[in-house]
């Protein structure tokens, strides 16, 4: 079973307020950061980054379930192509531009 993280909202620049860094926590513990830009009902993700010593422990997968349940569009853009198979696992698409889609199937 995995752990309940806590993420929470740091907007980064005042002219900006779409572009944020969610700081990702287990209990006092910092796990991870991803800094993301809202638009109205979608999010583009720019980063999500666990460190090292919590990689593999489904603290990624949190953190963009977490996000789903906020929008019903995400972008995760620019993918490495070492990350693709983390994206198609989590039910985004490839859009053939670098990028990886999920929408949701909610109405």
């Amino acid at each position: 079973m995995s752990a309940k993280l806590r993420i929470t909202f740091q907007k980064v620049n005042e002219e900006d307020p779409g572009y944020q860094w969610l700081n990702i926590e287990l209990g006092e513990v910092r796990v991870g950061k991803a800094r993301i830009k809202q638009y109205h009902s979608k999010i583009i993700i720019h980063t999500i980054n666990i460190f090292p010593e919590f990689e593999r422990k489904g603290f990624a997968k949190q953190t963009v379930d977490f996000l789903k349940e906020k929008v019903p569009e995400i972008i995760a853009e620019r993918v490495r192509p070492t990350a693709r198979g983390f994206w198609k696992h989590l039910d985004f698409y490839d859009t053939c531009d670098g990028n990886y889609r999920w929408v949701s199937s909610r109405k």
